[in-house]
């Protein structure tokens, strides 16, 4: 049974094989993160949890029984009660209800443990999965958007006191 937990230090090394393992597969639908991400793992890492001790961001990850990564869920930009949405999952979990899961989670977290009440989230058109996760859980498309690399895109809005339990 794997488990949502919030980043911490300790998560760095599983995250680091998770991101090499699954880099061409993230690349295929969302911008790669950069040869330097890589380079400089350790002080990305030691930023972002820096940057989420200052409560504008909350990163989690999804562990497997064997302490392996098999997604990252995270919540940025909050501020007034909102944040974004955006998570992946492993290659090798794809297609077998983690995504569901974990943003279920992730939401209930957002709801219950920092008191959002409203999250936002973005996928590009040729992403039929993250739109039928995002449509799970409850989000509505709200809109057409672009992308940062210049691609289509739809938001899509929760309304946390809505939610759907899992």
């Amino acid at each position: 049974m794997a488990v949502l937990e919030r980043l911490r230090p300790d998560h760095a090394p599983a995250l680091l094989a998770f991101e090499r393992e699954n880099r061409e597969y993230f690349a295929a639908s969302v911008p790669d993160r950069g040869d330097a991400y890589f380079a400089d793992f350790a002080g990305v890492h030691r930023a972002r949890l820096d940057e989420q001790e200052t409560g504008t961001i909350h990163f989690h990850v999804l562990v497997g029984e064997g302490g392996e990564i098999l997604g990252r869920f995270n919540l940025v930009d909050v501020a007034d009660g909102s944040a974004e949405l955006g998570y992946r999952v492993a290659e090798r979990a794809a297609g077998r209800g983690v995504a569901t899961a974990g943003v279920r989670e992730v939401c209930r977290l957002a709801r219950e443990e920092y008191g959002l009440s409203r999250l936002t989230a973005v996928t590009t058109l040729d992403n039929a999965g993250s739109r039928a996760v995002l449509g799970r859980v409850g989000f509505g498309a709200v809109g057409s958007v672009v992308l940062g690399d210049g691609e289509p895109g739809t938001a899509y809005e929760l309304d946390l006191g809505e939610l759907i339990p899992g």
